[in-house]
């Protein structure tokens, strides 16, 4: 009999119980097809695998899947990742700003653990370039998924792909009492947005937030990954940013760097805080930042 090891952690959240659940599990060399039977026993939104990178000059390798599917990037596994490896020693830490470079499926991530005298004050992790995709012109159909009033959505603002490595549509909703209404309807969702990459995976949000230091209040659905809805969403927090800053949401600084707060999970009784760094040199971001904090909550074993 084999036992594999797992840390279990609430990421992006300073609390037990708030923040994106995350198992981690250590160094270990399994099969795609049985890591992914593992992620599907435990159904967390994300399950993540350390690995020994195939770079010795990297730190480590991760591999990262949802119930349904592996992904190439995620935020909060990346994140949570980073925080148990730091926390239980398994790359050595120093007082100050640990870089490290995880290899992932889009390729090198970098990531920065802010180490203090009484432990971690941060994780942060740099993400791909977003790219922009397409608007998308179906403003009813997209308020039908939703179960909201056309009047309901932004119609200041457009509804477009963004990706990081992952495509998520974004879909800016009038207000926060217009987010809590929102019931997603699956069944709009697959005759309409589940065939196409660019608009499987849903993401809304608005300026209205809670939490007075937050700058946008959000949700996300992604049923084609098995998440019903996410608590916590890395790999569209870095391409939500880019998102504003590009269409003004947030205005441009004269430094160059944006700093946002993305508020999730309310709806779910996890909040959780994602903050976002936008950095602009002239009209091109040229660098994209996600971070927060995270608490381990508990451990397990599993018995193959």
């Amino acid at each position: 009999m084999k036992t594999l090891n797992y840390t279990l952690v609430d990421v992006f959240t300073t609390k037990p119980f708030g923040g994106n659940q995350l198992a981690v599990f250590e160094e270990t060399n399994l099969s795609p097809d049985l890591m992914q039977r593992i992620a599907r026993e435990l159904n967390l939104s994300e399950t993540v695998f350390i690995r020994k990178p195939t770079d010795p000059k990297k730190e480590k390798s991760l591999r990262i899947f949802t119930p349904q599917v592996e992904l190439p990037m995620a935020g909060h596994p990346t994140i949570g990742a980073a925080y148990v490896m730091a926390e239980k020693d398994i790359i050595d830490t120093k007082t100050g700003a640990n870089e490290w470079i995880f290899e992932e499926g889009v390729g090198d991530v970098p990531v920065t653990v802010e180490m203090v005298d009484n432990g971690i004050s941060k994780v942060e992790m740099e993400q791909p370039l977003p790219s922009f995709g397409d608007y998308y012109s179906e403003r009813e159909l997209a308020a039908e998924l939703l179960s909201l009033s056309l009047e309901e959505l932004d119609p200041s603002l457009p509804l477009q792909t963004v990706s990081s490595g992952v495509p998520f549509l974004y879909i800016p909703i009038q207000s926060l009492s217009a987010m809590k209404k929102i019931n997603f309807r699956t069944d709009v969702w697959e005759k309409y947005f589940s065939g196409s990459p660019n608009t499987k995976h849903i993401f809304t949000f608005t300026t209205e937030t809670q939490e007075p230091q937050s700058t946008v209040h959000s949700r996300m659905f992604a049923p084609a990954m098995g998440i019903s809805e996410d608590p916590a969403t890395g790999a569209a927090s870095g391409p939500l940013g880019a998102y504003l800053v590009k269409h003004g949401v947030v205005p441009s600084v004269d430094s160059g760097i944006s700093t946002i707060r993305s508020e999730q999970g309310m709806e779910m009784g996890r909040p959780s805080f994602i903050d976002i760094t936008i950095i602009k040199e002239g009209n091109e971001i040229t660098k994209v930042k996600i971070g927060g904090k995270s608490v381990i909550i508990g451990s397990g074993s599993l018995y193959l």
